[in-house]
Parts: C-alpha cells; sequence; structure tokens
C-alpha cells in the first residue's frame, strides 16, 4: 500500500488542485492511504475533512519580508514546522510528499529530505512562489501548469482540475445552464466574473449606474451572465437578458453558456477556460507581484484571449475592444480553436505520471 503526503492549502488556488490529485490517487487504487498537510488556518481546515480526506497540521509560518521580531523569530519557529512534518512523515510511513505550494508546503519539502522520501512539486502560477521555488531545487519531480515558468528542472504537465471540469459537456448542458439562470439558451452569453469577492472594477464597467456597459452589450444581440461578488451591492436592474448573480455555485454551468468571458486571470480561472476553449478578455488583478498578468500571457500569445489592464477597464473600454469581439464571429472562432494549443483537461494525470516517476526511481 502506497501513502501519499499532499502539502498545502491556504487558498482555493492551492486546494483545488490538491483535491483533484487526492480523488484521482483515491480512484485509481481504493487501498491508498492519502493524507493532506496543511495548517488550521486555512481554507483546507475545512474543505479538506468535507471531502473525506484526513488532515494532518503543521503550524504556519510565513517567511519574513523584512528584519523585525517575526523574523528573529523564523528560524525556531520553521525548525519545529519541519519536526511536525518529519514526525508525519515517519509515524505514517509515508512514500512520497507531494506539495502545492503554501504554508504547509516549504516545511514539507525540507522534512521530506531529511526523511529521504521523494517529493515532487507542483506550481499553479506562472511566477513560482518561494516555497515551491526552495522545494524544486531538490525536487524528484516540478510540474507546472503554464509554460515558461521559472522553475529548476520544471515540466509542463498544465493544472489538475475540478472533476466538474474535466468532465464538462458544454453543449450538453446549454439547457439547462440557460434554463438555471433565466436565459435564452439559442442566443450568445458573455459571462463576466471576478471571483468569489467579486471585481470592483468589471462590476463598474458592466454594471447598472454610471454608464455602466451592460447595455450596450444586449443591444449588440448578446445575454449578460454577471456574478458580482458575494460582498457587491451592484443592483440588478431586473432587465431580461441580463443575469445578476452575487455568488454562484454551479461554476460548470456558467461554463457551460459562456459564448465569451471577461475575467480575472487567477490560475486556476485561467487554466480552466483555456481547457474548455472559451474566448476571453483577461482583466489581471494589479495588486501583487503581476502573477495574474503571467498567468494569461500563454493564451495571449497563443490567440486565445486578450488581455486589458485592470486601469485602462472601464465601460468605454468594454464598447470599443470587447463589443468588437462578440461581434466577429471568425475571431471568437478562431480564438477557441487557439485555445486547444494552451489548455488541458489531462493535468491532473500528468501530475499523477511524475508522482509515479518520482516513487519508481526513489
Amino acid at each position: 500500500m502506497t501513502t501519499y503526503l499532499l502539502a498545502g492549502g491556504g487558498t482555493a488556488g492551492h486546494v483545488n488542485p490538491l483535491l483533484a490529485v487526492a480523488d484521482a490517487l483515491r480512484a485509481r487504487d481504493p487501498h491508498a492511504e492519502v493524507l493532506v498537510l496543511g495548517t488550521r488556518e486555512g481554507l483546507e481546515a475545512r474543505l479538506v475533512p468535507e471531502r473525506g480526506y484526513e488532515l494532518l497540521f503543521v503550524d504556519k509560518v510565513p517567511f519574513p519580508r523584512r528584519p523585525n521580531k517575526a523574523a528573529t523569530a523564523f528560524p525556531a519557529r520553521f525548525r519545529r514546522a519541519v519536526a511536525q512534518v518529519r514526525a508525519h512523515i515517519s509515524a505514517r510511513k509515508v512514500d512520497v510528499v507531494v506539495g502545492f505550494g503554501g504554508y504547509a508546503s516549504a516545511p514539507a519539502y525540507v522534512a521530506a529530505g531529511r526523511e529521504h522520501v521523494p517529493f515532487v512539486v507542483h506550481e499553479a502560477n506562472a511566477r513560482p512562489g518561494l516555497a515551491n521555488k526552495l522545494g524544486a531545487r531538490r525536487a524528484a519531480g516540478v510540474g507546472t501548469a503554464f509554460e515558461g515558468t521559472p522553475l529548476k528542472r520544471s515540466r509542463l504537465v498544465g493544472m489538475p482540475l475540478r472533476r466538474e471540469i474535466v468532465a464538462l459537456d458544454r453543449d450538453a448542458l446549454r439547457a439547462e445552464a440557460a434554463a438555471h439562470f433565466g436565459l435564452d439558451p439559442a442566443r450568445p452569453v458573455l459571462l463576466v466574473f471576478g471571483g468569489s469577492l467579486g471585481a470592483q472594477r468589471l462590476n463598474e464597467a458592466f454594471g447598472e449606474g454610471r454608464g455602466g456597459a451592460w447595455r450596450d452589450v444586449l443591444g449588440a444581440g448578446w445575454q449578460l451572465l454577471h456574478v458580482t461578488g458575494e460582498r457587491s451591492e451592484l443592483p440588478d436592474p431586473g432587465v431580461a437578458g441580463y443575469a445578476v448573480r452575487r455568488y454562484v455555485d454551479r461554476m460548470d454551468l456558467a461554463f457551460a453558456l459562456a459564448d465569451f468571458i471577461v475575467s480575472r486571470a487567477g490560475a486556476a480561472t485561467v487554466s480552466e477556460i483555456s481547457a474548455l476553449g472559451i474566448p476571453t478578455a483577461y482583466v489581471p488583478y494589479a495588486v501583487g507581484n503581476g502573477e495574474q498578468a503571467l498567468n494569461a500571457s500563454s493564451a495571449v500569445r497563443a490567440g486565445a484571449a486578450v488581455l486589458i489592464p485592470d486601469a485602462e477597464f472601464t465601460a468605454d473600454r468594454v464598447r470599443s475592444q470587447v463589443l468588437p469581439l462578440l461581434a466577429d464571429d471568425t475571431r471568437r472562432a478562431a480564438m477557441t480553436r487557439d485555445a486547444a494549443s494552451v489548455g488541458t483537461r489531462n493535468g491532473t494525470e500528468n501530475l499523477v505520471v511524475m508522482i509515479d516517476e518520482a516513487l519508481a526511481r526513489h
């Protein structure tokens, strides 16, 4: 029996690919033991047990960014976290560790090395995080979701995706999706979303008030499915063809209905959209280290998407750049074809192959 320890968490961007791989390992071999390593503070503390996996805990020890009291305490706290993971590896007789970034991964990589257990790194973003940069130096395998990610000895494997995305038949679900959102399946749909909390820039550009472009979208013969975010107070004008939702728990239905998308460019979002071959205008979130723009860059280079800087995204920009794409059936068809060169639904299988290779070499 093989025992796997999957390390990662904090955000959905780390937890969801981890769970996709966990499900694949368990489905392939019901006798395998699949354990998850995470912190008590991250999203994994809720999502992992809900999915039926045992969650082993490690202290959350952020890397210090500046010399201060936390930086002084970091070495001792990190050693303690490594010791915690070594104890888990020894007690549970772990055969291989797989890290997905986040606070749990860095001590997992160090602990695996000291316990002489092979470990594999998966990096979801085009710009890698510090934990994965460090882990990649001694990993038995390094997989990336995007081409050109600067990690040593890495191989493009794609993103492990949710089962409902991998198995999605958009044509078969279109009628159900249209009924779910109160839209007409015979008319094209523009999907706009900015994540679970929404995106103020997107909401202001499309929404009711201050010249929002939703009227222009409807005037062009399209319908609009606008996911505004749970905290949004954007008013719903109650107009046929414009569906406003604060939150959507069936994104598979939203994707099934979408003929064009305007969205942020998180790693999972770009990977799912590319895998489904939906033409898109990405508006990368401007805060952070620029990883969202990099996440979208391969799709943009391939012709599957366009990129509009956040600071420039207004209702007028929607009218000047997005509406012409909605009117150009030939261009959108080409974007759909081009998505095939950057999107894959096989990220989970590809990463499992890398894990198997690491075990075989060990």
